[in-house]
């Protein structure tokens, strides 16, 4: 899948040691977590190999969770296709929820089982799991013999980590001291909020867990730390380059001989090296870099980008960009009119304009626009200004709601939509013996149990009437909305399958159908649980089997990636920002309360408690804030859009 970090995409990854003097921890970038869990796998399994030669085991500490996965895929993979053994591996897992069934959704029991053990050949006395089915005065018992496990088996020789928001490792929260050894832990609310999606709640998730401890992690002999994605990038930053402090546990990482923090390139992009490359060694200037270190500069010293000045520029490492530049008034100017022409009320071209300055094109007008939506509310969240405008300015507006979202239904929403059906056809039988059905099921279904069928197509149908209600609201035809029903997505659980070819050749046939001259589609990539990622995934490989084709209408497609509730582009990556009035604010407000599904409480809010319609008020007023504070017209809010080079 193509890089979405567009200002650091194109460089070289500094790595000589005066580019990584801020770093208290060996980090290895790669350019993507499938590049990256390779890597890792590859060490683990040379170290497999080597020691079954020696007739000797290899102990590992593993982790779960999502960072992990392409891991044991490629372990998996290693022992099908190439033999790798493992039957002189012994496993001690990080921690388990407490308390947990193993044949539980949500045991890490059973997590170890599907993605790992049931597929290689393991001798399952060789398998160590903390148990949360004890008896709670049993625990400390258990934890001081799982220690003395390690200790007879040899030690742990490599111990995988993930890393939380709140720089956890294993279950050790902000707290734990350094020689702290695998006992019970009472589980912090933002690790709670973290997980509260794969509970379907925050209420189903449990309050503690039994982890190994920070000392028992630094007893490993190796420890490779992995962490993927923009979300993890400001924890990464602390863990590596910030102060040792119980708060953080990830900083204890620093003491160890043989650390390794291993990301993609949006993991690390806060590192100095990346973020700011100026600090760490001389750079080869050029505009995209120009432009991201005079903004830098802007926001740190506070100053809009025309009071810059050449004794600013030196004091902060980019003595030699004033050098070859020749003064700072060129670079401000230079940067501050490229900020001005991304500024755009017109997101589908101004008709009868000079558009050598403008992000978007004058002709065709109108143009036929197409909004791909991952779930149903991401189009007026997003970029619900922009589409506003593109249909009062007369465009051909078309949205493609890519999932059913119906797994961020409530249960109680099927409940109130099947009391009005039975009370507008009373005396349906077939009605009300089906109402019965649904009834029994949701009062007796456990906590992120699956759905039937039918209820799965009743909660798809909700909010498809959501997001009709918004096209209507926002002036876009019932007739230009899709509801695509992706495959991949319809298992019923937070887990989704791998997307297949049905999911490429019905994304494929839309845009066929449609000759978009323009394409919007979310590049937001932290949404809780991936959904995002994947169908910008199959937006681009569709894209690109257009281009092999050579699709004629292609060559004159724009697109454009917007981002959602959870995040923003940065301001020095941003090719079009488009303005939003008070009036305009108060319709995207009222399109997105048209999702009253997701109204005062979302099934997946993710670490954010507010509500969709507050976060994105916010997020838009944010953006105009920033792009004040450099010295540009002062506005209401702004939708933020990168362009995607096809």
């Amino acid at each position: 899948m193509p890089d979405l970090t567009p200002a650091t995409s194109s460089y070289p990854i500094p790595s000589d040691e005066e580019a990584v003097k801020f770093e208290k921890i060996r980090s290895s970038i790669h350019e993507n977590s499938e590049s990256a869990s390779h890597y890792v796998a590859c060490e683990i399994a040379e170290l497999i190999r080597s020691r079954q030669k020696e007739g000797k085991n290899v102990v590992l500490g593993l982790a779960t969770g999502s960072t992990p996965t392409k891991l044991y895929d490629y372990l998996v993979r290693f022992h099908k296709e190439e033999g790798l053994s493992f039957k002189n591996v012994i496993t001690f897992n990080l921690d388990e929820y407490y308390p947990m069934e193993p044949d539980s959704i949500h045991s890490y029991v059973r997590f170890m089982k599907e993605h790992l053990f049931d597929h290689i050949d393991i001798p399952a006395k060789n398998i160590h799991i903390p148990d949360g089915t004890l008896e709670k005065e049993d625990v400390r018992a258990f934890c001081l013999d799982y220690e003395k496990k390690i200790q007879q088996a040899g030690g742990l020789d490599i111990q995988i980590l993930g890393i939380g928001r709140t720089g956890h490792i294993g279950f050790n929260e902000p707290g734990s001291s350094l020689g702290s050894i695998t006992r019970m832990v009472r589980l912090d609310r933002v690790t709670r909020l973290d997980a509260a999606s794969d509970f379907f709640g925050l209420d189903n998730v449990p309050t503690k867990a039994i982890t190994m401890g920070v000392g028992t992690i630094l007893s490993a002999k190796r420890i490779i730390m992995m962490a993927w994605g923009e979300g993890k990038s400001d924890i990464i930053h602390k863990a590596v380059e910030g102060k040792q402090r119980e708060s953080i546990p990830a900083t204890f990482l620093q003491n160890h001989p043989n650390c390794e923090v291993i990301t993609d390139r949006p993991a690390a992009s806060a590192l100095t090296r990346i973020a700011t490359p100026w600090l760490v060694s001389e750079c080869d200037w050029d505009d995209i870099l120009i432009k991201r270190a005079a903004i830098w500069l802007s926001q740190t010293l506070g100053k809009a980008i025309l009071k810059l000045t050449n004794e600013d520029y030196n004091e902060y490492g980019m003595g030699n960009l004033i050098a070859e530049i020749g003064s700072a008034e060129h670079i401000n100017l230079q940067v501050f009119n490229n900020l001005q022409r991304t500024i755009s009320g017109w997101p589908g071209g101004k008709p009868n304009a000079d558009d050598s300055n403008r992000p978007e094109r004058r002709d065709p007008f109108p143009k036929r626009s197409l909004i791909f939506s991952p779930h149903p509310d991401d189009d007026v969240i997003s970029m619900g200004g922009t589409l506003l405008r593109l249909v009062d300015q007369g465009h051909q507006v078309h949205v493609a709601y890519q999932t059913s979202g119906n797994i961020a239904v409530f249960d109680d929403e099927v409940i109130r939509f099947l009391d009005f059906a039975t009370d507008i056809q009373e005396g349906n039988q077939e009605l009300h013996d089906q109402f019965k059905e649904v009834r029994t099921f949701l009062s007796q279904k456990k906590p992120g149990e699956v759905d039937s069928a039918e209820i799965q197509n009743f909660k798809a149908l909700i909010r498809k009437g959501e997001a009709l209600s918004a096209c209507r609201y926002c002036g876009v035809p019932e007739a230009n909305a899709y509801f695509m029903n992706l495959p991949f997505y319809e298992t019923g659980t937070v887990k989704k399958k791998p997307h297949s070819e049905a999911d490429i050749i019905q994304t494929y046939e839309l845009l066929q159908s449609i000759r978009p001259h323009q394409i919007f589609a979310a590049g937001d990539l932290s949404d809780p649980h991936g959904t995002h990622r994947v169908c910008l995934q199959i937006i681009f490989q569709a894209l690109e089997r257009l281009k092999k084709e050579e699709a004629s209408w292609l060559k004159d497609c724009y697109v454009w990636l917007y981002r959602g509730a959870w995040q923003e582009w940065d301001i020095a990556d941003m090719e079009m920002a488009v303005p939003i009035g008070p009036k305009d604010m108060e319709r995207k407000k009222n399109a997105i309360f048209k999702h009253q599904s997701q109204k005062d409480s979302a099934m997946f809010p993710g670490h954010d408690q507010r509500e969709f319609w507050q976060r994105a008020e916010q997020r838009n007023r944010e953006t105009a804030r920033r792009y004040d504070a450099l010295g540009l017209a002062e506005y209401e809010a702004l939708e933020g859009f990168v362009r995607y080079p096809l």
